[in-house]
């Protein structure tokens, strides 16, 4: 069962992975890179100072330091005991894809860390930000898929590895959203 699992995970990835072009390239590097999102993240900030106002602010980017730490240390876990091939190691499919991304990265890929950290950090704002701003899940739920699947795009996770990270990040992203929430009621209430 894990066998044919693992199978299709990598037809699935061969398929995803292959369906870049050269001129698309580009864009899903600017996806990948953990800098482009710094935009975001201060849009995010400014957002939230507007919002509640600096304290809640302060408290906010403490959170995300936090939930973003548990999710790489997470993620770093899961890589060097599962130790599972990234695909541009794999010598099974490393011919038949893409590598967009100049280096593969470490060895190991299972999860990805990318996708757990996005969706951690667009569920812990969609959740404190949803009722001053109607439309924000949406937007950083488009903004986390887009990361993830850039993984893919550029050869360097497998779906699974990103699927995994995607529920990790939602795990961690609720659940410091719901701790967050019990810390702002008892030292920042509105």
């Amino acid at each position: 069962m894990l066998e044919e699992l693992v199978r299709l995970d990598k037809e699935l990835f061969l398929f995803l992975n292959n369906l870049g072009t050269a001129q698309w390239d580009g864009f899903w590097l600017f996806m990948t890179n953990k800098w482009s999102s710094i935009p975001l993240y201060l849009v995010l900030a400014f957002m939230t100072y507007r919002a509640y106002g600096l304290k809640r602010l302060l408290m906010a980017l403490a959170a995300i330091a936090l939930v973003v730490l548990v999710t790489d240390q997470t993620a770093n876990f899961f890589k060097y005991g599962v130790q599972r091939l990234r695909p541009c190691h794999d010598l099974e499919i490393s011919g038949l894809m893409r590598l967009v991304k100049s280096s593969c990265g470490g060895k190991f890929g299972y999860f990805s860390a990318h996708a757990a950290n996005s969706f951690a950090v667009a569920l812990f704002f969609s959740v404190q930000l949803r009722q001053k701003y109607r439309y924000i899940g949406w937007m950083l739920a488009v903004w986390a898929l887009l990361v993830a699947y850039s993984r893919i795009y550029i050869g360097v996770h497998f779906p699974l590895d990103v699927l995994t990270g995607m529920l990790v990040g939602l795990f961690y992203g609720g659940l410091f959203a719901k701790l967050f929430s019990k810390v702002v009621a008892k030292y920042d209430p509105i």
